[in-house]
C-alpha cells in the first residue's frame, strides 16, 4: 500500500490525525523513502542509464572487441569494473543516492562475465571446449560458458554482503537463469543434447529459483525476491510452455498449473505470478480455439459465457474477501502463513 500526500491530509480532515502531526508526518516519510527506487523521472533516469550501461557491455558488445584478446578484455572489464565500484560505492553511502550507486555496483557486478571470458580466452581454460566469441554467451547454450555465470553469481553474491541493494538480485538471477541452460550440456556429458533435457534442466532449475526467491521474500524491508521470482518464473514457465504436450489432457493439466500460478499470485501477492499464469491460460485458450473447436459455433458464446461466470466470481469475491482470505489463510501451512501474514 502507497501512501501519499493527500492521504495524509484526508487523515487530518477526518480527525485521525492532528493537521500538526501531518505536517511533521510528511517530511520524515520522505526522507526515510530518499534512498528508495520509486517511479519518477529522476529514478527512470538512474535504470535507463544502468541498463544502457549493462547492455553495451553485454548483449550488445559487437565482434571487433574479440581484437582486443583475452588479456586486453579482462583489463577493460576490471578497468570499468573498478570505476563503476569507485564511483557507486561513493553515492552508496550518501542516503539520497543509494539508487545510482546500487546500480554503478549492479553494473561493476555485470563486468564479471567479461572479465573472466577474458581469462579464458587468455589461458585456453574451457571447460567443454572453445566456445567461441563473447556474445554468444547471450545467444547460444555451451557448457564451457559456466566458469562465467558462476563466477557472476559469486561477484554478485559478495557485492551483496556489503550493499544491500534489491536490484543487485538481477544479475544474480540472470546468471542463474543461463546457468540452468548451459548446466545441460555437463550434466548429461556432451555438447550437443536433446531439445527435451534443456527444457526438463529450465523447469527444475526454475522451480529452484522460485523456492529460493519464497524463503528471502519479505525477510528484509527492500525487496530482495522480486527477480528470483522474474528469472525463476522465466525458467520454469517457459520450459513447461516449451514442451511437447502429449495431448489434450496434458495441455488441460498445462492450463491448471496457469490456473494455480495465478492463485499463487494472489496468496503471496506477486503480480508476477499473474502475468505468466495468464500468458499461459490465454495460450491454452487458443489451442482450443484454434484447434480443438476449430468449426464450432458455439465455442465463442461458451467462452462468453465463461468470461462473465469469471467476473462474478470476481465481484464474489470483492464482496467476501476478508472471510475468504481468513479460511484459504487457516488451510496454509504455517511457513506459508507467516509469509502471507507479512505481505
Amino acid at each position: 500500500m502507497k501512501i501519499s500526500r493527500a492521504d495524509l491530509e484526508w487523515a487530518a480532515a477526518e480527525g485521525l490525525l492532528s493537521a500538526e502531526q501531518a505536517a511533521a508526518l510528511w517530511p520524515a516519510l520522505e526522507q526515510r523513502a530518499a534512498g528508495r527506487a520509486r517511479f519518477d523521472l529522476a529514478h527512470v533516469a538512474y535504470y535507463t542509464g544502468a541498463l544502457i550501461v549493462i547492455s553495451a557491455m553485454t548483449w550488445f558488445m559487437t565482434l571487433g572487441w574479440d581484437a582486443f584478446g583475452g588479456v586486453g578484455l579482462f583489463a577493460i572489464a576490471v578497468t570499468y569494473a573498478l570505476g563503476f565500484l569507485a564511483i557507486g560505492r561513493a553515492l552508496w553511502l550518501r542516503p539520497a543516492y543509494r539508487v545510482p550507486g546500487g546500480l554503478l555496483v549492479t553494473a561493476a557486478v555485470c563486468m564479471t562475465p567479461l572479465a573472466i571470458y577474458g581469462l579464458e580466452r587468455a589461458t585456453g581454460l574451457w571447460l567443454q571446449g572453445d566456445p567461441g566469441s563473447y556474445r554468444g554467451l547471450y545467444e547460444w547454450v555451451k557448457g564451457s560458458w559456466l566458469l562465467i555465470e558462476l563466477g557472476t553469481i559469486i561477484a554478485a553474491l559478495v557485492a551483496l554482503w556489503f550493499v544491500r541493494f534489491p536490484f543487485l538480485t538481477a544479475p544474480l538471477a540472470f546468471a542463474g537463469w543461463y546457468m540452468s541452460m548451459d548446466l545441460a550440456p555437463l550434466l548429461f556429458g556432451q555438447s550437443d543434447f536433446g531439445w527435451d533435457e534443456r527444457l526438463w534442466v529450465s523447469l527444475v532449475f526454475g522451480l529452484v529459483m522460485l523456492a529460493v526467491a519464497f524463503l528471502v521474500d519479505r525477510r528484509t524491508e527492500e525487496d530482495f525476491a522480486f527477480w528470483g521470482y522474474l528469472f525463476g518464473l522465466l525458467a520454469f514457465w517457459g520450459g513447461l510452455s516449451l514442451m511437447d504436450g502429449g495431448g489434450e489432457l496434458a495441455r488441460f493439466v498445462y492450463c491448471l498449473v496457469n490456473v494455480g500460478l495465478m492463485v499463487v499470485s494472489v496468496l503471496l501477492d506477486r503480480r508476477v505470478f499473474l502475468v505468466f499464469g495468464a500468458l499461459g491460460v490465454f495460450g491454452y485458450l487458443g489451442h482450443l480455439a484454434y484447434v480443438v473447436f476449430a468449426d464450432s459455433l458455439l465455442f465463442p458464446v461458451a467462452l462468453t459465457a465463461l468470461g462473465l461466470f469469471v467476473i462474478a466470481l470476481g465481484l464474489f469475491y470483492q464482496r467476501h474477501h476478508s472471510r475468504i482470505e481468513h479460511a484459504v489463510l487457516r488451510a496454509l501451512p504455517p511457513a506459508l502463513q507467516r509469509v502471507r501474514r507479512s505481505a
